[in-house]
C-alpha cells in the first residue's frame, strides 16, 4: 500500500526541527538566542530523554511558540512533509486545544478562544497542493482541571466536521487520583457519540486498565501485551487496536531496543488484536512514518506480511476515514482530488 494513515501524531512534535529552528530565528524568539546553531538545536530535541514526564517537557516548550497568530504556519509545513516525504493521505493530529490559546487572556475567554484554535488549524491543513484528509482529536490533559477538560470535550461535540475524537495526555503518573473523573469523561464522549483514545499502558506508571472500556482505540498500550497478557482477549472484544510508535519508546527511556516490540506484535497477532504504527512525534524524533516500517522492518521485529496488515488497519481503525479498507485505486483518485 503506498500511500499511508498515521492516527497518533502530536502536532507539538510533527514540525521537523529545521523548520522550528528558522521560525524562532525569522521571528527573533527569545529562544532564537539560546540555541544561535543549528546542529545544537537538533541535538537537544531528538536525544533521548530519562522518562516520559521529561520528554513531554519538550511538548511544553514547543507549545509556548505554537500559539494562534502563527498556527498557519506551522500546520500548513507539516502537511506539506507529510504529503511529500511520507506519502500520507490520511492523518489524526492531536494536541491540546487550551494549550495553544493567549495565556494574558481571562480564563473564560480562553476557553472561547479554543474553538478559534481548531478553525484556524483546519483551514491551514486544506491546501489543494498537498491534499492530505486530516481530521483533529481532542486532547484532554492531565494537568489541567475539570472543567477545562469538560470544556475540551465539548469542544469536540460542537465541530464534528472538523474533530474526529478525543485523546488524554500528559504525565500518566497524574492520572491515578482522578481515573473515576477521566473514566466519566469518556463516557460522556462515547454517549455523544464522540471516539475516544487515551495514552494507556505506555510506560512501567501507565496501567490503568479501569479506562480500557471507555475506549475505541488505545494509545501505545505496549506493555498491555509486555506485562498484561490476559487483557489482550477482552481488547480483542471490543474491537480495539494499540497505536504504536516505535522510536517514541527510545526516546522516553521506555525501551533501549526495538527488538523488545518483537514479543508486542506477536501476542497481538496471536490474539486477534490490531496494531497501527504510528510517529507520535516525528519532529522531535526525526523519524517519519516510512522510516518507522523501515526500521521495524530491517531489525526483524515485523515482516512484510504483518506490514501490510498494520497498514490496512490503520484505515479500518480511523476515526473519520470514510471507508473501511481502501484499495489503491481510491487512495490514488483521493490524491487527485
Amino acid at each position: 500500500m503506498p500511500l499511508h494513515a498515521d492516527l497518533h501524531r502530536h502536532l507539538g512534535g510533527a514540525v521537523a526541527p529545521r523548520i522550528f529552528w528558522r521560525y524562532l530565528h525569522r521571528h527573533n524568539h527569545p529562544l532564537a538566542a539560546q540555541f544561535p546553531d543549528y546542529e545544537e538545536f537538533e541535538r537537544f530535541l531528538v536525544r533521548p530523554r530519562g522518562s516520559l514526564t521529561e520528554f513531554l517537557e519538550l511538548h511544553t516548550l514547543v507549545e509556548g511558540v505554537q500559539r494562534l497568530q502563527n498556527l498557519p504556519y506551522f500546520v500548513t509545513k507539516l502537511v506539506r512533509g507529510a504529503y511529500v516525504f511520507e506519502s500520507i493521505v490520511y492523518l489524526e493530529l492531536r494536541y491540546s486545544p487550551w494549550y495553544r490559546t493567549e495565556e494574558n487572556l481571562p480564563e473564560a475567554e480562553r476557553i472561547a478562544q479554543m474553538r478559534e484554535v481548531v478553525r484556524i488549524i483546519a483551514q491551514a491543513a486544506s491546501q489543494t497542493e498537498y491534499p492530505v484528509l486530516l481530521r483533529q482529536i481532542l486532547c484532554m490533559h492531565s494537568r489541567l482541571p475539570l472543567h477545562i477538560n469538560r470544556a475540551v470535550l465539548e469542544l469536540a461535540v460542537q465541530e464534528p466536521d472538523l474533530v474526529c475524537g478525543i485523546d488524554l495526555a500528559g504525565p500518566d503518573t497524574l492520572y491515578a487520583p482522578r481515573l473515576k473523573e477521566f473514566a466519566e469523561l469518556f463516557q460522556r464522549a462515547r454517549q455523544m457519540q464522540i471516539k475516544t483514545t487515551c495514552h494507556l499502558f505506555e510506560t512501567a506508571n501507565g496501567f490503568y486498565p479501569e479506562l480500557l472500556p471507555c475506549l475505541n482505540r488505545i494509545g501505545h498500550g505496549i506493555q498491555i501485551a509486555m506485562h498484561c497478557p490476559q487483557l489482550l482477549p477482552q481488547i480483542a472484544d471490543r474491537g480495539q487496536c494499540l497505536e504504536v510508535c516505535p522510536t517514541s519508546y527510545l526516546k522516553t527511556g521506555t525501551l533501549t531496543e526495538l527488538t523488545a516490540l518483537r514479543g508486542v506484535f506477536q501476542r497481538c497477532d496471536e490474539a486477534g488484536v490490531d496494531i497501527v504504527i504510528c510517529t507520535d512525534n516525528p519532529g522531535l524524533h526525526n523519524v517519519r512514518l516510512p522510516f518507522e516500517y523501515e526500521n521495524l522492518l530491517t531489525q526483524d521485529v515485523i515482516d512484510f506480511s504483518q506490514l501490510k496488515r498494520c497498514q490496512s488497519a490503520a484505515y479500518r481503525h480511523a476515526f473519520a476515514w470514510p471507508h473501511a479498507d481502501p484499495p489503491d485505486a481510491l487512495l490514488q483518485s483521493l490524491v487527485q482530488l
